[in-house]
C-alpha cells in the first residue's frame, strides 16, 4: 500500500474542495485550481480530510495513487499559503530589474533578456541579483523559475549564472599552464 496514497489530506479552514467525476476543484483565499484525475481513483471529502483510495492493487493502481494524492495536497497547499522559488543572479554585471509587469535580465548576452510572466505568476525583483518567483500552482513556479534559469544556467569554472537559492553548484579548476 502506498505510504503517500493512504495518508489523507487535511483541508484547513477558508478551503473549500468539490470533486465531481474526478475533476477536483480546489478554492481558497488565494485563488482556484481544478484538475482532472484518473477515472480509477476514488477521491472522497469528510468533513475536513480528503481521502484518496484506489480499486486494487494491480501496477497501474499503485502507480497513480500517491502522485493523485500528493497532486491533490499541493493544491490545497497553494490555495491556502501559495509556493515561492528564489533565484539568485551571480556574475559581473550579471542583474535583473522589473519593468512594468516584465523582467529585463542583463546576462552577458549582447542583448538584455525580456521575460514576461505568464498569468497566475508574479516574479518580484527585491535586489537586481535576486529574483522570487510565486504563484498558487507548484508546476508552473517551478516551471518558470526552470526557464529564467534556462537563460543562463551556473557553469562550474567561475560560478556564474541563474540558480535557485539553495543550490549547491560544485566547482572544478580551471587548465594549469605548464
Amino acid at each position: 500500500m502506498s505510504r503517500i496514497g493512504k495518508k489523507p489530506v487535511v483541508i484547513p479552514a477558508g478551503v473549500t474542495v468539490t470533486v465531481e467525476n474526478n475533476t477536483v476543484t480546489v478554492k481558497g483565499p488565494k485563488g482556484e485550481l481544478s484538475r482532472e484525475f484518473s477515472p480509477a481513483m476514488a477521491i472522497n471529502v469528510e468533513g475536513n480530510e480528503l481521502t484518496v483510495t484506489r480499486p486494487n492493487d494491480e501496477k497501474a493502481s499503485r502507480t497513480i495513487h500517491g502522485t493523485t494524492r500528493a497532486l491533490i495536497a499541493n493544491m490545497v497547499e497553494g490555495v491556502s499559503n501559495g509556493f515561492a522559488k528564489t533565484l539568485d543572479i551571480q556574475g559581473v554585471g550579471y542583474r535583473a530589474q522589473k519593468q512594468g509587469n516584465k523582467i529585463v535580465l542583463n546576462l552577458g548576452y549582447s542583448h538584455p533578456i525580456e521575460y514576461t510572466p505568464e498569468q497566475g505568476i508574479e516574479v518580484e525583483v527585491p535586489t537586481n541579483t535576486q529574483l522570487i518567483v510565486r504563484g498558487i500552482s507548484k508546476e508552473r513556479v517551478g516551471h518558470v523559475a526552470a526557464l529564467i534559469r534556462s537563460y543562463r544556467q551556473p557553469e562550474p569554472y567561475k560560478g556564474k549564472g541563474i540558480r535557485y537559492s539553495d543550490e549547491v553548484v560544485r566547482r572544478k579548476e580551471g587548465k594549469t599552464g605548464k
